[in-house]
């Protein structure tokens, strides 16, 4: 007998539906969307959700909740990340999301986050016996995976998404000399547990997780003329043709940045001071390669749901 299930991740920046259809021999997905809702906007760095991204919050999770109705599912796994579990009207946001929309939203803690993201990594690309650093850059938090495909080494969820770096360091635009100063004075100190681990677990390869970094292959993509699917779970990026766009995002303004083919607008505002720690790692680590997957948080419920017979989460 077949079943769908609809995962959903209300992430601070996009909201994202997933639908997939589940057998004995586990499950595929058979529908995606995703929403620019920006529920951070305006109050993540003062731990609040404003009343204008509840408001979008609330349009966007009906807006799924016909979708998941029209395909009549009843199993809806939703889980709320780094804005909903900092901010302190978070769980008021929850449950005004379950009284409109009857879905029941889970905020999860960073290290659950960080351990799905791992999940939905893994489920695209093999990460073979070495050493890698999964990345997953949000609007509210970064998450970091030091992995391989066997098992997970170290991770750590850090509140430093794009959203916040923008709101608290980026007044410029373009970005100024003085702003990527401070950027990186603040990675220094941020960071520092990160590069702790880093030196027990060297990685070899940087897996970008979804997000920013698949606006970034997408760019380099059409910069070098490299044809790929929608459905592709990895996609192309290098070192060197990352650091070809980074150079090129921080001379230019937003509506400069929204004519670079493969650019979209809920990745325009926050992909300069994204871009500018991948930097930052990029620079104070040695990385053979960059990989970028597709897969990210909702991927890895869907692995953890296939793994698990009968699973609640």
């Amino acid at each position: 007998m077949q079943n769908k299930i609809a995962i959903i991740d209300l992430g601070t920046n996009t909201f994202h539906l997933l639908i997939a259809e589940g057998d004995s021999r586990g499950f595929n997905i058979m529908y995606r969307e995703r929403l620019a809702v920006k529920i951070g906007q305006g109050g993540i760095n003062q731990d609040i959700i404003t009343d204008e991204g509840l408001h979008r919050a609330l349009v966007a999770m009906q807006s799924f909740k016909n979708t998941i109705d029209q395909q009549n599912i009843r199993a809806v796994y939703a889980f709320g990340t780094s804005a909903l579990r900092n901010a302190r009207n978070g769980f008021e946001i929850a449950r005004k999301i379950q009284a409109v929309t009857g879905i029941d939203v889970n905020i999860i803690s960073g290290e659950q986050e960080a351990e799905f993201i791992y999940l939905g990594a893994k489920s695209a690309l093999d990460m073979g016996t070495e050493y890698n650093l999964v990345m997953d850059i949000g609007g509210g938090s970064v998450e970091f995976i030091l992995a391989n495909n066997d098992r997970v080494f170290w991770k750590e969820s850090f509140e430093i998404g794009a959203q916040r770096l923008l709101e608290r360091f980026q007044k410029n635009d373009p970005i100024v000399l003085t702003e990527i100063q401070a950027l990186n004075q603040y990675f220094d100190d941020a960071l520092k547990p990160l590069f702790d681990a880093m030196d027990r677990y060297p990685p070899t390869v940087l897996v970008g997780s979804s997000g920013t970094f698949d606006t970034l292959s997408d760019i380099f993509c059409i910069k070098h003329d490299i044809h790929k699917s929608p459905e592709e779970i990895e996609t192309p990026l290098s070192i060197a043709g990352f650091y070809e766009i980074y150079e090129e995002l921080l001379v230019k303004n937003r509506a400069e940045r929204m004519l670079i083919p493969g650019m979209i607008e809920m990745r325009v505002d926050m992909i300069v001071v994204a871009s500018c720690l991948i930097r930052y790692l990029i620079e104070n680590h040695t990385f053979e390669r960059i990989r970028v997957s597709t897969y990210s948080l909702k991927e890895g419920v869907l692995a953890h749901l296939s793994s698990t017979v009968g699973s609640t989460i």
